[in-house]
């Protein structure tokens, strides 16, 4: 749909749903002093306003309007919003509902006599609002936190692969995994920084980067890139794009403009010393075993992602290797092709997903709203002799943070069995 339409539809719908929820926020704070209505009613409408005028802008003004810290505030401030506005409309509908349910059987005309006549010490209408306004509190909060202290909360996952037909010199193999740093959304480089010093802290014989270094331009990681330059491993550290990494989303000058952003991006990847896998491999041998790395560029099943990889390309030069790892970006690529045609590649190593940023891990418990999109979202797969395990992502994108779904490193260790 075409943006001069789309944007004044999304912006009168934002409007419609701020009016409805205005209608609670408005009944909650009533019986308050004037003063306190004045800043409550204030406030709902400037973060409105602010929120489509910030479409808005994002949509008709040049982006280099939008600083990096701009748009994180801007990002979680419509997140926040938006999410604590639907917890409120959820709960008001269920009752507006209810009440044209009594209002029919009669119960709802005896209710607003009794309530006219001061008979109920809160209306139910009262209740009610201040209900749907606590309801929208929760997530507020809990977004807010997220925000706060879950975009960092970097968490080491510590993950035995057990390979059956691993050679005994690879036996005890230690590898690193990141994924998803997109480096365009950070706020907080001394953050970032801790979470570097884990994965070096973790001192591992390999490292792998499993795609979506920036959001869309390589720019975004001129910042980052001596921190992100420490990672370094005996055995090398291999990385592979993620389907971000092309610049897809972005409003280019030119085709040749978005060329030469991939070209600085893949030049950055190469000036930190990591070893870009785009449809190659390498063979680490040791006492005359071998342990093949293959590495695709985006192969995403379906036509939300792109499919830019050739894993016959990849695989080729392989074929004698005893163990194959695989680094790919979109954990769809898994059961849409390797396991398909490729059932001697005993573990495909992932990113993508993020875990949504948002559900809840406890023990082996796992949810999210992920688990509704992709069959693998997070965590260790297995079927038949070939395995997959999805990262939940280093960074984060769109939303400045994460609920119950922190970043994660990966420490694996290879074992036979």
């Amino acid at each position: 749909m075409n943006k001069f339409i789309f944007i004044p539809l999304l912006s009168i719908l934002l409007l419609s749903i701020d009016t409805y929820v205005y209608q609670a926020v408005k009944l909650a704070v009533q019986n308050a002093n004037s003063g306190i209505q004045i800043a409550v009613k204030s406030i709902f409408w400037f973060i409105s306003a602010l929120i489509i005028l910030g479409i808005l802008a994002y949509n008709f003004l040049p982006l280099s309007v939008w600083t990096n810290n701009l748009r994180v505030f801007f990002m979680g401030l419509v997140m926040v919003s938006i999410v604590s506005k639907l917890f409120m409309m959820i709960f008001l509908l269920i009752e507006d509902i209810t009440r044209v349910i009594r209002w029919g059987v009669g119960r709802g005309k005896q209710m607003f006599i009794e309530e006219k006549a001061g008979l109920a010490p809160i209306s139910r209408s009262e209740f009610l609002a201040k209900a749907a306004l606590a309801a929208g509190t929760v997530p507020a909060v809990a977004f807010t936190y997220g925000i706060i202290s879950g975009a960092h909360d970097y968490r080491l996952e510590k993950v035995k692969l057990a390979i059956p037909n691993l050679p005994k010199s690879f036996h005890g193999l230690r590898i690193a995994q990141i994924s998803d740093v997109h480096s365009g959304s950070f706020f907080n480089k001394t953050a970032v920084q801790g979470g570097v010093d884990m994965i070096k802290n973790a001192k591992t014989d390999l490292v792998f980067f499993t795609g979506d270094l920036v959001n869309n331009e390589a720019r975004e990681f001129e910042d980052y890139f001596n921190m992100f330059s420490q990672i370094k491993a005996p055995l090398g550290v291999f990385s592979t794009l993620g389907n971000h990494d092309y610049g897809d989303y972005f409003r280019w000058a030119s085709p040749q403009a978005k060329k030469q952003n991939l070209n600085d991006l893949m030049m950055a990847h190469k000036l930190m010393g990591w070893n870009l896998m785009n449809d190659t491999n390498h063979i680490l041998e040791e006492s005359g075993d071998k342990l093949a790395i293959l590495g695709v560029q985006n192969i995403g099943i379906g036509k939300r992602f792109p499919w830019y990889g050739n894993m016959e390309k990849a695989y080729q030069g392989t074929e004698e290797a005893a163990t194959k790892l695989l680094l790919s970006h979109d954990p769809t690529h898994w059961d849409g092709e390797v396991r398909k045609k490729y059932k001697d590649v005993d573990v495909a190593f992932a990113g993508h997903t993020h875990g949504t940023q948002f559900g809840v891990k406890v023990g082996d418990y796992r949810w999210s709203p992920a688990q509704y999109v992709y069959k693998q979202w997070a965590g260790l797969y297995q079927e038949d002799n070939q395995q997959l395990y999805v990262n939940r992502g280093f960074g984060y994108l769109g939303y400045p943070g994460r609920v119950g779904m922190p970043p994660e490193i990966t420490i694996f260790e290879l074992v036979k069995g």
